[in-house]
């Protein structure tokens, strides 16, 4: 009779083996990287611009929707924000990865982790919000710049505050923006919980300052001039600036 080998009755190792869980770690990147992103999604947009102007005209369409209802509509929007970008990424990563990208790309996020990325959305209206109620109450109390003293001592500290609020708002956004920029292509994309993709999104925002707030500024003024004929710039600026924080998001975190 063979002798029972000591490894009898022991489990092997299941196949197939899970890949590790992605873990948002970001790497340092190229102050002048930011141009290569927009460069990258000046590329992805006239590789399909049917699908990418149809699917900015259908965004804007949603958009207006959501939010016509007064304040319930803002804060509506607000939640879904990262959902409908999470369908943006989608269309750029089709593109990336050489597929037939599809209009109903747009409504992925609202089939596929649509609880985080709302998660992600609620935290982004929160810090919107908080802001806005607190620069409001800052400027209508006087406590930036002091009361009105004499017409032209008055309208001049009048400007002193509200330039002071618009710079107390500029700082204490900056947080929320460096939480919420990566946060839908790290939940949609890889699983992660909406406080885990929050967290890994705001290091690689602290760890790439400069070159986001360099990218930043670009879509600011971008978003300036698209908005002047009627917005009909944003059909334009929309899918460009989708793929480009596409680029950002593949070049920032390795592995993605």
């Amino acid at each position: 009779m063979r002798e029972q080998d000591p490894r009898d009755g022991e489990s092997g190792p299941n196949f197939p083996v899970p890949p590790t869980p992605f873990k948002g770690v970001s790497q340092s990147v190229d102050a002048g990287a930011c141009f290569e992103w927009l460069t990258q999604g000046w590329t992805m947009f006239i590789a399909h611009p049917g699908i990418w102007l149809g699917s900015s005209v259908l965004l804007l369409v949603c958009i207006t929707a959501i939010s016509l209802p007064p304040l319930f509509g803002q804060i509506a929007l607000h939640l879904l924000l990262p959902v409908f970008g999470a369908g943006m990424l989608q269309i750029s990563r089709s593109i990336a990865e050489g597929k037939e990208p599809q209009i109903a790309e747009l409504f992925a996020g609202f089939r596929h982790q649509a609880g985080q990325l709302v998660m992600v959305g609620v935290f982004f209206a929160c810090g919107v919000f908080g802001i806005a109620l607190l620069a409001m109450l800052l400027a209508s109390s006087g406590l930036i710049g002091g009361g009105m003293v004499g017409s032209v001592a008055g309208l001049s500290i009048a400007l002193g505050s509200m330039l002071l609020t618009g710079l107390l708002v500029i700082i204490l956004s900056t947080p929320v923006i460096m939480a919420t920029w990566f946060a839908p292509a790290l939940v949609y994309f890889h699983g992660m919980t909406a406080t885990d993709a929050m967290k890994a999104s705001f290091a690689a925002g602290a760890k790439n300052w400069l070159v986001m707030i360099i990218f930043g500024i670009l879509l600011s003024i971008a978003a300036f001039f698209a908005l002047l004929p009627v917005g009909i710039g944003m059909l334009l600026l929309l899918p460009i600036a989708s793929a480009a924080v596409y680029a950002s998001y593949r070049d920032i975190f390795p592995g993605a």
